[in-house]
């Protein structure tokens, strides 16, 4: 990637860094965005009891970590592998993949206007990077609300052609987690018990879908632009089914969640 940034990360930061060394009982990093080095103790590693520290890390393996101490003027950045829950390694990993995206899109622009990637990239970059932080952001300003990349100070001869590319590649980002819902109810008014659960279910959001797919199984979709909004309606959901059945004891109801996706936001 040809994101970089300056100074320091902060305490509480997730940064990817990839492992350089492995000793008996710390970990040696290169912390990507920063290109500063990272160091992991052995009690970061993990939470359990560690008999082989490469059990869990591997040289030359990118990893998500957070930034638990940080010492500017000696340059030691103290990270932990155990404090990354999994939906922030997921979050942290759907950014760099849409920031390599986003660096796509002005390779192909570097290779319409035939000039090096790293030159356009410095020139697109620089005004850009300093209020959103990331190309990705900025591109996604362009299709959710026309931001213009000429008045956000992108040279006029790359502007349009920007334009254009981020259209053709970006849509509007959206993630979608999906699974089944059991829900059988014993009672006698069972199908209304059912029924009513459900219909409050789909009050709480309407980018929320449940289908029937048949002996009391049915399939439940939430589309939202980011995981933890996506994560937020998802509990919502769930609480209202089960403040629904209420204490119907002859009811039962779970759910089994599939691997969170996005949708795609590229044209192929």
């Amino acid at each position: 990637m040809f994101f970089k940034k300056q100074g320091f990360p902060e305490e509480g930061d997730l940064v990817f860094a990839t492992v350089t060394n492995v000793q008996y009982n710390s970990v040696f990093c290169q912390i990507e965005e920063y290109g500063r080095q990272g160091l992991i103790h052995i009690s970061e590693v993990n939470p359990g009891r560690i008999r082989n520290i490469r059990d869990f890390v591997v040289e030359g393996k990118m990893i998500v970590c957070k930034v638990i101490k940080l010492d500017k003027e000696k340059g030691h950045i103290d990270l932990s592998l155990r404090r990354v829950t999994e939906m922030q390694k997921r979050q942290k990993t759907d950014e760099r993949k849409q920031e390599q995206k986003a660096e796509k899109i002005i390779e192909t622009l570097a290779s319409q206007v035939n000039l090096p990637v790293q030159q356009v990239y410095d020139a697109v970059a620089t005004p850009l990077i300093p209020k959103y932080e990331m190309l990705q952001y900025a591109f996604q300003d362009v299709v959710e609300t026309n931001m213009s990349l000429e008045k956000a100070g992108v040279p006029k001869e790359y502007a349009d052609k920007l334009d254009i590319l981020v259209r053709e590649k970006l849509k509007e980002r959206s993630v979608l987690i999906s699974g089944t819902i059991s829900l059988k109810s014993y009672e006698e008014n069972g199908v209304d018990v059912v029924k009513l659960a459900l219909i409050d279910a789909l009050k709480i959001e309407k980018r929320v879908s449940i289908k029937y797919l048949g002996a009391g199984l049915y399939a439940l979709e939430i589309e939202a632009k980011e995981y933890k909004d996506a994560e937020k309606i998802l509990k919502d959901v769930l609480d209202s089914i089960q403040k629904s059945i209420g204490k119907n004891k002859n009811t039962e109801f779970s759910f089994k969640k599939k691997e969170k996706k996005d949708k795609k936001d590229k044209k192929e």
